[in-house]
Protein backbone atom coordinates (compact mmCIF):
# COMPACT_ATOMS: atom_id res chain seq x y z
CA UNK A 1 0.00 0.00 0.00
CA UNK A 2 1.51 3.37 -0.99
CA UNK A 3 2.25 6.00 1.42
CA UNK A 4 -1.17 8.17 0.50
CA UNK A 5 -3.27 5.09 0.64
CA UNK A 6 -2.35 4.45 4.10
CA UNK A 7 -2.61 8.23 4.95
CA UNK A 8 -6.37 7.58 3.45
CA UNK A 9 -6.73 4.87 5.27
CA UNK A 10 -5.81 6.36 8.06
CA UNK A 11 -2.41 4.55 9.73
CA UNK A 12 -0.95 6.43 12.60
CA UNK A 13 2.97 6.33 11.05
CA UNK A 14 2.01 7.40 7.43
CA UNK A 15 1.60 11.02 8.04
CA UNK A 16 4.81 10.76 10.38
CA UNK A 17 6.95 9.66 7.78
CA UNK A 18 5.37 11.66 4.78
CA UNK A 19 6.36 14.99 7.21
CA UNK A 20 9.95 13.25 7.66
CA UNK A 21 10.42 12.97 3.63
CA UNK A 22 9.19 16.40 2.55
CA UNK A 23 11.37 17.99 5.03
CA UNK A 24 14.46 15.55 4.04
CA UNK A 25 12.94 16.55 0.45
CA UNK A 26 13.11 12.55 -0.44
CA UNK A 27 11.56 12.04 -4.09
CA UNK A 28 9.02 10.09 -2.35
CA UNK A 29 8.00 12.88 -0.27
CA UNK A 30 7.94 15.43 -2.73
CA UNK A 31 5.40 13.08 -5.23
CA UNK A 32 2.84 12.54 -2.45
CA UNK A 33 3.01 16.28 -2.07
CA UNK A 34 2.04 16.95 -5.75
CA UNK A 35 -0.70 14.62 -5.40
CA UNK A 36 -1.98 16.48 -2.17
CA UNK A 37 -1.44 19.78 -2.46
CA UNK A 38 -4.87 20.12 -4.57
CA UNK A 39 -7.10 18.77 -1.22
CA UNK A 40 -5.65 21.40 1.02
CA UNK A 41 -6.63 25.00 1.62
CA UNK A 42 -9.25 24.48 3.71
CA UNK A 43 -7.64 24.60 7.34
CA UNK A 44 -7.09 27.93 9.52
CA UNK A 45 -2.97 28.02 10.05
CA UNK A 46 -2.27 30.19 13.20
CA UNK A 47 1.41 31.45 13.85
CA UNK A 48 2.41 31.65 16.99
CA UNK A 49 5.66 33.92 17.55
CA UNK A 50 6.92 36.39 19.98
CA UNK A 51 10.80 36.34 22.04
CA UNK A 52 11.99 33.29 23.78
CA UNK A 53 10.66 32.90 27.38
CA UNK A 54 7.28 34.48 26.46
CA UNK A 55 5.86 31.26 27.27
CA UNK A 56 4.72 29.71 23.33
CA UNK A 57 5.30 26.19 23.92
CA UNK A 58 2.71 26.68 27.41
CA UNK A 59 0.52 28.62 25.15
CA UNK A 60 0.20 26.09 22.31
CA UNK A 61 -0.25 23.27 24.60
CA UNK A 62 -3.12 25.28 26.49
CA UNK A 63 -4.75 26.16 22.98
CA UNK A 64 -4.44 22.35 22.31
CA UNK A 65 -7.07 21.74 25.34
CA UNK A 66 -9.07 24.16 24.15
CA UNK A 67 -9.64 23.27 20.36
CA UNK A 68 -10.36 20.56 21.96
CA UNK A 69 -12.29 20.91 23.86
CA UNK A 70 -14.47 23.10 21.01
CA UNK A 71 -14.76 19.56 19.25
CA UNK A 72 -11.83 20.29 16.61
CA UNK A 73 -8.98 18.24 15.44
CA UNK A 74 -5.84 19.99 16.00
CA UNK A 75 -2.32 20.07 14.43
CA UNK A 76 1.08 21.67 15.34
CA UNK A 77 4.68 21.97 13.78
CA UNK A 78 6.46 23.46 16.19
CA UNK A 79 9.95 24.91 14.66
CA UNK A 80 13.37 24.69 17.12
CA UNK A 81 16.44 25.87 16.74
CA UNK A 82 18.97 23.48 15.01
CA UNK A 83 20.79 21.26 17.28
CA UNK A 84 24.71 22.41 16.37
CA UNK A 85 25.83 18.81 16.62
CA UNK A 86 23.37 17.03 14.35
CA UNK A 87 20.74 19.68 12.75
CA UNK A 88 17.97 18.00 14.23
CA UNK A 89 15.30 19.80 16.60
CA UNK A 90 15.96 20.33 20.09
CA UNK A 91 13.05 19.29 21.62
CA UNK A 92 13.13 21.15 24.93
CA UNK A 93 9.98 22.28 26.53
CA UNK A 94 8.31 20.46 23.59
CA UNK A 95 8.12 17.73 25.93
CA UNK A 96 5.52 18.88 28.18
CA UNK A 97 3.78 18.48 24.95
CA UNK A 98 4.13 14.89 24.50
CA UNK A 99 1.37 13.87 27.19
CA UNK A 100 -1.06 15.15 24.14
CA UNK A 101 -0.14 12.95 21.88
CA UNK A 102 -2.51 9.99 22.87
CA UNK A 103 -5.15 12.43 21.70
CA UNK A 104 -5.73 10.45 18.72
CA UNK A 105 -7.37 14.36 17.38
CA UNK A 106 -3.62 15.98 17.91
CA UNK A 107 -1.17 15.46 15.63
CA UNK A 108 2.31 16.96 17.08
CA UNK A 109 5.38 17.61 14.97
CA UNK A 110 9.11 19.23 15.96
CA UNK A 111 10.93 20.52 12.77
CA UNK A 112 14.22 21.74 13.07
CA UNK A 113 14.74 25.56 11.39
CA UNK A 114 18.32 24.17 10.31
CA UNK A 115 19.62 27.72 10.81
CA UNK A 116 17.42 29.33 8.31
CA UNK A 117 16.50 32.86 10.06
CA UNK A 118 12.84 34.14 10.45
CA UNK A 119 11.50 31.87 12.42
CA UNK A 120 10.42 28.96 10.14
CA UNK A 121 11.85 25.33 8.59
CA UNK A 122 12.60 25.42 5.16
CA UNK A 123 10.44 22.33 4.83
CA UNK A 124 7.36 24.36 6.80
CA UNK A 125 5.55 25.30 3.99
CA UNK A 126 5.46 21.29 2.71
CA UNK A 127 4.77 20.08 6.09
CA UNK A 128 1.42 22.54 6.64
CA UNK A 129 0.25 21.79 3.66
CA UNK A 130 0.44 17.96 4.07
CA UNK A 131 -1.42 18.72 7.48
CA UNK A 132 -3.73 20.37 5.39
CA UNK A 133 -4.16 18.32 3.31
CA UNK A 134 -5.09 15.29 6.25
CA UNK A 135 -7.84 17.05 6.79
CA UNK A 136 -7.22 19.00 10.68
CA UNK A 137 -9.43 21.96 10.17
CA UNK A 138 -6.68 23.90 12.82
CA UNK A 139 -2.78 23.89 12.44
CA UNK A 140 -0.42 25.79 14.94
CA UNK A 141 2.54 26.84 13.77
CA UNK A 142 5.20 27.91 16.77
CA UNK A 143 8.13 29.87 15.61
CA UNK A 144 11.57 29.66 17.02
CA UNK A 145 10.70 33.28 18.51
CA UNK A 146 14.12 35.34 17.92
CA UNK A 147 13.16 38.75 17.61
CA UNK A 148 12.41 40.41 14.80
CA UNK A 149 13.78 37.70 12.71
CA UNK A 150 10.78 36.14 13.74
CA UNK A 151 8.62 37.46 11.26
CA UNK A 152 8.24 35.47 7.85
CA UNK A 153 5.75 33.72 9.99
CA UNK A 154 3.74 36.15 8.08
CA UNK A 155 4.18 34.14 4.92
CA UNK A 156 2.77 30.69 6.11
CA UNK A 157 -0.28 31.60 8.73
CA UNK A 158 -3.58 33.29 7.82
CA UNK A 159 -3.66 34.56 11.64
CA UNK A 160 -0.39 35.53 13.59
CA UNK A 161 -0.53 35.71 17.28
CA UNK A 162 2.09 37.78 18.72
CA UNK A 163 2.86 36.51 22.45
CA UNK A 164 4.84 39.30 24.83
CA UNK A 165 5.37 39.20 28.42
CA UNK A 166 6.19 41.19 30.99
CA UNK A 167 9.66 41.00 32.68
CA UNK A 168 11.88 40.66 29.53
CA UNK A 169 13.27 43.76 29.32
CA UNK A 170 12.44 47.32 27.95
CA UNK A 171 9.00 47.29 27.23
CA UNK A 172 8.86 49.85 24.72
CA UNK A 173 11.58 47.99 23.53
CA UNK A 174 9.16 45.19 22.62
CA UNK A 175 6.65 47.85 21.07
CA UNK A 176 9.18 48.88 18.55
CA UNK A 177 9.99 44.83 17.62
CA UNK A 178 9.16 44.01 14.20
CA UNK A 179 6.97 41.16 15.17
CA UNK A 180 4.36 43.82 16.56
CA UNK A 181 3.70 44.59 12.77
CA UNK A 182 3.14 40.96 11.63
CA UNK A 183 0.18 40.88 14.39
CA UNK A 184 -3.43 39.85 14.11
CA UNK A 185 -3.58 39.25 17.52
CA UNK A 186 -1.37 40.58 20.79
CA UNK A 187 -1.14 38.20 23.81
CA UNK A 188 0.13 39.46 27.16
CA UNK A 189 1.04 36.02 28.40
CA UNK A 190 1.73 35.93 32.30
CA UNK A 191 -0.70 38.63 33.10
CA UNK A 192 -0.45 37.54 37.23
CA UNK A 193 2.77 38.99 36.51
CA UNK A 194 4.20 42.90 38.30
CA UNK A 195 4.24 45.08 34.91
CA UNK A 196 1.76 43.15 32.73
CA UNK A 197 -1.03 45.89 32.87
CA UNK A 198 1.65 48.34 31.78
CA UNK A 199 2.58 46.10 28.61
CA UNK A 200 -0.92 45.60 27.83
CA UNK A 201 -1.47 49.45 27.76
CA UNK A 202 1.79 50.02 25.72
CA UNK A 203 0.85 47.25 23.00
CA UNK A 204 -2.94 48.89 22.79
CA UNK A 205 -1.30 52.09 22.02
CA UNK A 206 1.06 50.35 19.75
CA UNK A 207 -1.74 48.50 18.11
CA UNK A 208 -3.86 51.40 16.95
CA UNK A 209 -1.54 51.19 14.05
CA UNK A 210 -1.80 47.70 13.15
CA UNK A 211 -4.77 45.82 11.77
CA UNK A 212 -6.95 46.33 8.64
CA UNK A 213 -9.57 47.81 6.97
CA UNK A 214 -12.46 45.76 9.08
CA UNK A 215 -10.10 44.44 11.73
CA UNK A 216 -8.69 46.04 14.83
CA UNK A 217 -6.12 44.23 16.72
CA UNK A 218 -6.82 43.15 20.10
CA UNK A 219 -4.63 43.03 23.00
CA UNK A 220 -5.35 39.75 24.85
CA UNK A 221 -3.88 39.46 28.89
CA UNK A 222 -3.85 35.76 29.57
CA UNK A 223 -2.18 33.04 31.46
CA UNK A 224 -1.23 30.02 29.49
CA UNK A 225 -0.45 28.38 33.00
CA UNK A 226 -3.67 28.59 34.93
CA UNK A 227 -5.89 28.71 31.25
CA UNK A 228 -6.94 32.50 32.55
CA UNK A 229 -8.34 34.09 28.96
CA UNK A 230 -7.67 31.06 26.97
CA UNK A 231 -11.37 30.92 25.84
CA UNK A 232 -10.70 34.92 24.98
CA UNK A 233 -8.11 33.96 22.68
CA UNK A 234 -9.59 30.78 20.97
CA UNK A 235 -12.78 33.25 20.60
CA UNK A 236 -10.57 36.21 18.45
CA UNK A 237 -8.81 32.93 16.90
CA UNK A 238 -11.99 31.76 15.21
CA UNK A 239 -13.32 35.78 15.00
CA UNK A 240 -10.11 36.62 12.91
CA UNK A 241 -11.01 33.51 10.56
CA UNK A 242 -14.78 34.48 9.94
CA UNK A 243 -12.91 38.22 9.41
CA UNK A 244 -10.69 36.76 6.62
CA UNK A 245 -13.53 34.79 4.43
CA UNK A 246 -16.00 37.35 4.69
CA UNK A 247 -13.24 40.49 3.50
CA UNK A 248 -11.56 38.27 0.96
CA UNK A 249 -8.17 39.05 2.92
CA UNK A 250 -7.94 35.21 3.58
CA UNK A 251 -7.27 35.24 -0.77
CA UNK A 252 -4.69 37.75 -1.05
CA UNK A 253 -3.18 35.85 2.17
CA UNK A 254 -3.50 32.89 0.37
CA UNK A 255 -1.58 34.49 -2.72
CA UNK A 256 0.68 36.04 -1.10
CA UNK A 257 1.88 32.19 0.86
CA UNK A 258 1.80 30.92 -2.72
CA UNK A 259 4.00 33.82 -3.89
CA UNK A 260 6.43 33.18 -1.29
CA UNK A 261 6.21 29.62 -0.95
CA UNK A 262 7.80 29.56 -4.58
CA UNK A 263 10.32 32.09 -4.41
CA UNK A 264 11.94 30.76 -0.96
CA UNK A 265 11.95 27.08 -2.93
CA UNK A 266 13.57 28.85 -6.06
CA UNK A 267 16.33 29.89 -3.29
CA UNK A 268 16.55 26.88 -2.20
CA UNK A 269 17.28 25.40 -5.89
CA UNK A 270 19.19 27.88 -6.75
CA UNK A 271 21.44 27.32 -3.63
CA UNK A 272 21.58 23.45 -4.04
CA UNK A 273 22.28 24.06 -7.70
CA UNK A 274 25.46 26.11 -6.74
CA UNK A 275 26.41 23.93 -4.06
CA UNK A 276 26.42 21.23 -6.84
CA UNK A 277 28.91 23.36 -9.27
CA UNK A 278 32.32 24.25 -9.57
CA UNK A 279 33.33 25.04 -6.07
CA UNK A 280 36.56 26.54 -6.85
CA UNK A 281 34.62 28.79 -9.85
CA UNK A 282 32.19 30.18 -7.10
CA UNK A 283 35.68 30.97 -4.55
CA UNK A 284 37.22 32.53 -7.59
CA UNK A 285 34.02 35.06 -7.78
CA UNK A 286 33.95 35.82 -3.99
CA UNK A 287 37.72 36.94 -4.12
CA UNK A 288 37.12 38.90 -7.36
CA UNK A 289 33.90 40.82 -5.13
CA UNK A 290 36.69 40.98 -2.09
CA UNK A 291 39.44 42.64 -4.43
CA UNK A 292 36.92 44.76 -6.04
CA UNK A 293 37.79 43.52 -9.22
CA UNK A 294 33.95 42.79 -9.75
CA UNK A 295 30.97 43.98 -8.12
CA UNK A 296 28.40 41.63 -6.14
CA UNK A 297 25.79 42.41 -9.08
CA UNK A 298 28.26 40.96 -11.73
CA UNK A 299 28.98 38.21 -9.62
CA UNK A 300 25.34 37.22 -9.34
CA UNK A 301 24.81 37.69 -13.03
CA UNK A 302 27.69 35.42 -13.32
CA UNK A 303 26.45 33.09 -11.57
CA UNK A 304 22.97 32.82 -13.26
CA UNK A 305 24.54 32.65 -16.71
CA UNK A 306 26.80 29.60 -15.57
CA UNK A 307 22.93 28.46 -13.87
CA UNK A 308 21.62 28.61 -17.68
CA UNK A 309 24.24 27.14 -19.49
CA UNK A 310 24.60 23.91 -16.69
CA UNK A 311 23.85 20.60 -18.78
CA UNK A 312 20.59 19.42 -18.49
CA UNK A 313 19.41 22.88 -16.79
CA UNK A 314 16.38 23.38 -19.11
CA UNK A 315 14.21 26.12 -18.36
CA UNK A 316 16.14 28.38 -15.94
CA UNK A 317 14.26 27.34 -13.40
CA UNK A 318 13.61 24.00 -14.01
CA UNK A 319 9.97 22.35 -14.71
CA UNK A 320 8.68 21.72 -11.40
CA UNK A 321 5.00 20.54 -12.55
CA UNK A 322 3.73 17.33 -10.95
CA UNK A 323 2.55 14.59 -12.83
Amino acid sequence: MGLIDRLDAGDPRALPRLLTLIENRDPAGLSALNVLYPRGGRAHVVGITGPPGSGKSTLVAALIAAIRASGRTVAVLAIDPSSPVTGGAVLGDRIRMMELHADPGVFIRSMASRGRVGGLAPAAAGAVAALDAAGFPIILVETVGTGQDGIDIITLAQTVVVVQVPGLGDGVQAIKAGQLEVGDLLVVNKCDLPGSETLARLLRQSAEDLGTEGWDVPVLPISAATGDGLPDLLGAIDRHRSYLLASGEGDRRSSAAASAAVMTGLRAAIERRIAAGSSEAIARLLDDVAARRMTPDSAVAGLLAALDRAPGSGHPVGDQRGG
